[in-house]
């Protein structure tokens, strides 16, 4: 334990002295947070509230870009051959780059959170446990796919490419980017096979309508299962020498653990669960009913306060 503690700290301070990884860390977090809470949302707390669910989500998954990076840059520079030399397995290394990921990750959501309380004055931040839970085993499933795609690239190159063929899907399929509800049927269908759709929809219905944890138990059981899925992988196809290659095959197995989300799409599309939430969501947001009059009374057709219908 004293050498997992020991080996945490230590990537906690590699990752910090990484430019690049303080990049997808603080500047691309707080970059896309006031960009879409205060211009998009236009600081209004309601939108504000429908869309921090999003941004959230947007900020726990980047850190799969950041955390593969430099997984691959250490591997490239030798570092990794140097903890090679030290008594610890490819688990240990891997676990422990979850772990200072999830360091590192949690206080600029925290920080966002606050924030958006403070600034944007958003009327709620929804259930706490769901909310821990869904960011926690956000962090833990997609920092695992960074594993993963650090142990299948060869080069910097390699992993760059990859990353913006997994990364354009996610954030502009799923609702991280525009809301769900706001794509064409077809885009939408296929987000649903999608393990972002899963944690945008999971944090926006927490934020927007205070969904419990047991409510929100299908996204927070396949992110997680995801998320072992990923590291077991990650930890068998893990290479410390920049020389040594990974068969071709390998790479199949890395498509399997994309199942649980296929069978979950599957079910998701013909319930349309995920759909009809988010778009009762967006309605609520664009619907002349929710929107409170500048001269304190309230839209036609609902009452004002103190008034009976």
């Amino acid at each position: 334990m004293n050498n997992f503690v020991a080996l945490t700290q230590m990537r906690i301070r590699l990752a910090l002295r990484n430019k690049m990884f303080f990049f997808f860390i603080l500047v691309m977090p707080f970059t896309f947070f006031f960009l879409w809470l205060g211009v998009i949302a236009k600081g209004v707390p309601q939108t504000v509230g429908f869309y921090l669910g999003p941004v959230l989500a947007f900020n726990v998954m980047g850190s799969f870009w950041g955390l593969s990076a430099t997984l691959v840059t250490f591997r490239e520079q030798g570092i990794l051959r140097r903890f090679h030399v030290a008594p610890v397995t490819a688990s240990d290394l891997l676990a422990s780059s979850i772990v200072a990921n999830y360091v590192l990750t949690i206080p600029t959501v925290v920080v966002e959170l606050f924030l958006a309380r403070v600034i944007f004055h958003v009327p709620s931040l929804g259930n706490p446990i769901s909310l821990f839970l869904l960011i926690s085993v956000g962090i833990l499933s997609f920092g695992s796919l960074g594993l993963v795609v650090a142990s299948v690239t060869n080069t910097m190159q390699e992993t760059q490419v990859l990353n913006q063929l997994l990364w354009l899907p996610l954030i502009f399929l799923s609702g991280a980017t525009f809301p769900l509800a706001f794509l064409p049927r077809p885009v939408q269908r296929f987000g649903l096979f999608l393990p972002a759709t899963y944690l945008v929809n999971g944090l926006q219905q927490t934020i927007v309508n205070s969904a419990t944890a047991w409510s929100r138990y299908a996204e927070i059981l396949s992110l997680a299962v995801w998320a072992c899925l990923t590291f077991f992988l990650s930890a068998q196809l893990f290479r410390w020498e920049p020389e040594a290659r990974i068969p071709r095959r390998a790479k199949l197995l890395v498509a399997a653990t994309a199942i649980p989300f296929l069978l979950l799409g599957v079910v998701e599309n013909r319930t349309d669960r995920i759909l009809l939430e988010a778009k009762s969501a967006f309605l609520s947001l664009t619907s002349p009913m929710s929107a409170p009059r500048t001269d304190g009374t309230s839209s036609p057709g609902r009452p004002a306060p103190g008034e009976k219908p």
